[in-house]
């Protein structure tokens, strides 16, 4: 592939995506969390005043938008769900196109440019990248790591995505992560040194 890699990367709740992300930043990666560019976007004036006109004043009871009752809104109601991922979406890809760029830009080069997309393949958007990366993990696992963290709408938000299995089949490369951060860490270092070489 030429220039340097994009990569989408992507797994299930629980499954260690921000795990792995910081792993891959370590072994020299550039890389991007679309959660936290929606994050950064529900902070802005622009989405608050957006969401609040939709959604209601409860939403934004603190000024800020509370991102956990938009979740228990959203997720249970395609139409709002849709109506969301509408106003998301296409600010996420101008966001990410501009990081592209000025990231693609440094010298020296990083290694590789990943972005972290948990919708990847439900979005339609692996064909934007020169290779996709799943990361999974034991079932038990991640429902314990997502139970952890607190997800609001746990069940409607695991409804939404594509088995493990169906990312795992889609991906240029399948992570596992039910061993240490160590293990985890060894083998993006081997897919890294895959696309090092200029192959998906």
């Amino acid at each position: 592939m030429a220039g340097v890699p994009f990569v989408g990367l992507t797994g299930g709740l629980g499954a260690g995506k921000s795990e792995s992300l910081r792993a891959l930043e370590e072994l020299g990666a550039a890389t991007l969390s679309t959660d936290a560019v929606v994050h950064d976007l529900l902070a802005s004036d622009e989405l608050r005043d957006i969401v609040v006109a939709r959604l209601g004043e409860e939403v934004a009871a603190d000024g800020g938008l509370d991102r956990s009752l938009i979740a228990e809104r959203v997720f249970g109601d395609e139409e709002a769900r849709k109506w969301l991922e509408g106003e998301l979406w296409p600010r996420v890809g101008k966001r990410v196109v501009e990081w592209r760029q000025e990231t693609e830009a440094l010298d020296p080069a990083p290694r590789a440019l990943v972005v972290e997309v948990p919708l990847l393949f439900e979005s339609g958007m692996e064909g934007v990248f020169d290779a996709t990366i799943a990361v999974v993990a034991d079932e038990e696992l991640r429902t314990e790591r997502a139970g952890a963290r607190g997800h609001a709408a746990l069940s409607e938000r695991a409804n939404r995505q594509l088995s493990q299995r169906e990312k795992a089949e889609r991906a240029d490369y399948e992570v596992r992560n039910d061993g240490t951060l160590e293990e985890l860490r060894d083998t993006l270092s081997r897919v890294l040194a895959r696309l090092d070489e200029g192959r998906p």
